[in-house]
């Protein structure tokens, strides 16, 4: 007589085995749910640039993508990393609030902007590079490496320099997980404080009408090849929905204006889309 218990051993194991198949098979399926939208090229043609576009609908959890290639490759997240910068300094204390001045080096750079000193906000707004590395010096390597490895940010690489590794291609974040990160920041699911991420979401707020609040960082640096990177990442609310959106743009023109280009696509293809004309 085979005993009872093995029987029931064996019965559990084969119904974990049945679940974690089931589980594989419903996440592989979440993938498979994007809408690949190839009419989107011609935006990126017009600027003679390559790219790609991801958007999540938060109320049917739709996604839809343009260039699914580059959409799910890791590049440079350049200035867009000063959101989680900014998380990381204001959760630390480092930064005490949005209003904190960090004084001017007396380095005199291309941006004028920089050149003075700025609190947080105005930090965040100007895009200061130098203001953010001080930031991150505070901050120091161990401490920075914490959260990132909290965050799951990218691919977690903070080799060299704590004050430039997500400039010079250590750091590395592919439009795909941008686009994870952000839904969190909006909806408190990041390891923070809800009070700092509230911070932070305040600080992106660009647009705001009687039709539509726009929210983005942008971001521009260079990959291995010295081709432009740019991007635009952040949310859009219309009638009481948000939808997630990342823009990516790459290009090897030296001479491109990158924060005309990266924007400028970025509204056509919301317009589009149907967004900024309070229809959604």
């Amino acid at each position: 007589m085979k005993n009872p218990f093995f029987k029931n051993i064996f019965s559990v194991k084969n119904n974990l085995l049945l679940l974690a198949g089931c589980l594989v098979f419903i996440n592989s399926c979440s993938v498979n749910k994007a809408k690949i939208d190839n009419d989107l090229k011609k935006y990126f043609d017009a600027k003679n640039v390559d790219g790609c576009f991801t958007m999540l609908n938060n109320t049917d959890g739709k996604i839809t993508v343009y260039n699914m290639g580059l959409d799910t490759m890791r590049l440079t997240p350049a200035s867009t990393f000063k959101i989680a910068n900014a998380l990381i300094g204001l959760q630390t204390g480092i930064i005490t609030d949005e209003k904190m001045v960090i004084k001017w080096d007396g380095i005199s750079r291309t941006n004028q902007e920089w050149n003075k000193d700025l609190t947080l906000t105005e930090a965040f707004k100007v895009s200061s590079v130098p203001y953010f590395q001080e930031v991150a010096r505070r901050i120091g390597k161990d401490t920075m490496k914490h959260w990132i490895d909290s965050l799951s940010y990218g691919n977690k690489n903070i080799e060299g320099a704590v004050d430039s590794f997500w400039l010079n291609n250590q750091l590395k974040i592919s439009a795909d997980e941008q686009l994870g990160f952000l839904k969190k920041l909006y909806f408190d699911q990041l390891p923070f404080r809800n009070s700092v991420q509230q911070q932070v979401r305040d600080m992106m707020l660009q647009e705001e009408n009687t039709l539509y609040k726009l929210s983005y960082k942008t971001g521009w640096g260079f990959d291995e090849k010295k081709n432009n990177v740019g991007w635009v990442a952040g949310w859009i609310e219309e009638n009481r929905h948000v939808y997630f959106f990342v823009t990516l743009v790459k290009s090897p023109d030296l001479a491109i204006d990158m924060k005309s280009v990266r924007l400028n696509i970025t509204k056509d293809i919301l317009k589009d889309l149907g967004f900024l004309q309070g229809r959604m």
